[in-house]
């Protein structure tokens, strides 16, 4: 077993605890001085053009990846500080304890009957209209949301640490932080930020298809899963939270998408799992449960991968 994969190993099963026992760092948080950045290249860089966005992609994501690469190799010198460094950049990029934290406050308030309560907590974990859903509305874009981001928030970096160790943590993040500032479809991004959206649809490509599979594995309900997995989720307009939201759906036997509103848009999304019922409030802990099987499956499957790689290596 090469020294290089038994650091990430540690690395990345240390900043999994880290993220388990205490959440997102409080202050200082790389990716949010990551946006910043972004944000003020943006500013500088904007054109409506997709070959300005394009620029404005490369800069941000290489940067980023590139300082987590030279960082890498100056720890190499000592085991101890290859296991800090991975450590320190998986917890920085992981999201899934904040991610069950934010699903409980709005599930909380829903319990309670505080519709106003849940409506102003929903915008800390999507980007949809709160005062244009009911109860039952709310419960349905929690399961969702908790779904799509047990991928874009864990399963995903998890997948490229495996591949490109630091600098796939950190590129990974960078790259998934710019589609959610510049990567949807208003007026101001439609063309500028083109290109972070499709290399968002790129990167998380693997991850998706690991968090399905493992939704599959780890719910309760695997053959309803893997069922509307294969049938629905073509019918999602995103290539990634297709797969992750259909088998979700299955798992947890729900009826998910439909109707829904972003920024004052309405949009119609395919139903997944029509069969089912729709979420509740009391569905919102179930699927918490499930995305946190599916996450230490995935740390599981990322060292695993990491190591096996290594030992192929030794034997080539």
């Amino acid at each position: 077993m090469r020294r290089a994969d038994r650091v990430f190993a540690y690395g990345a099963a240390l900043g999994f605890a880290c993220d388990l026992l205490a959440g997102d760092p409080r202050r200082g948080h790389p990716v949010a001085g990551f946006g910043r950045a972004a944000a003020a290249l943006e500013r500088r860089l904007w054109r409506d053009d997709r070959a300005a966005g394009a620029l404005h992609t490369a800069l941000c994501v290489g940067a980023a990846a590139g300082a987590a690469a030279l960082a890498e190799r100056a720890a190499r010198r000592s085991p101890v500080l290859g296991v800090a460094l991975t450590a320190a950049a998986t917890w920085s990029v992981l999201g899934g304890t904040s991610l069950a934290r934010e699903a409980r406050a709005v599930g909380a308030a829903l319990e309670a009957g505080d519709l106003a309560a849940a409506r102003d907590r929903l915008p800390h974990l999507c980007g949809r209209d709160p005062q244009q859903l009911d109860a039952d509305g709310i419960a349905r874009a929690v399961v969702e949301s908790v779904a799509e981001n047990t991928s874009d928030a864990v399963v995903g970096a998890l997948v490229w640490g495996a591949l490109a160790g630091v600098p796939g943590l950190i590129g990974f993040r960078a790259v998934n932080t710019l589609d959610a500032m510049v990567g949807h479809r208003s007026p101001r991004f439609l063309r500028f930020g083109w290109a972070a959206a499709r290399l968002d649809d790129a990167a998380g490509w693997p991850g998706a298809r690991l968090t399905a599979l493992l939704a599959v594995a780890a719910g309760p309900c695997p053959g309803s899963a893997l069922a509307v997995w294969r049938r629905d989720a073509g019918g999602h307009p995103s290539p990634n939270a297709g797969p992750v939201e259909a088998a979700f759906a299955g798992a947890l036997r729900l009826r998910l998408g439909g109707p829904l509103s972003y920024g004052g848009r309405a949009e119609h999304r395919a139903v997944l799992g029509r069969e089912f019922r729709p979420p509740a409030a009391a569905d919102i802990p179930r699927a918490i449960r499930l995305s946190r099987r599916v996450c230490a499956l995935a740390l599981g499957t990322a060292v695993a991968v990491r190591l096996a790689r290594g030992a192929a290596r030794r034997r080539a």
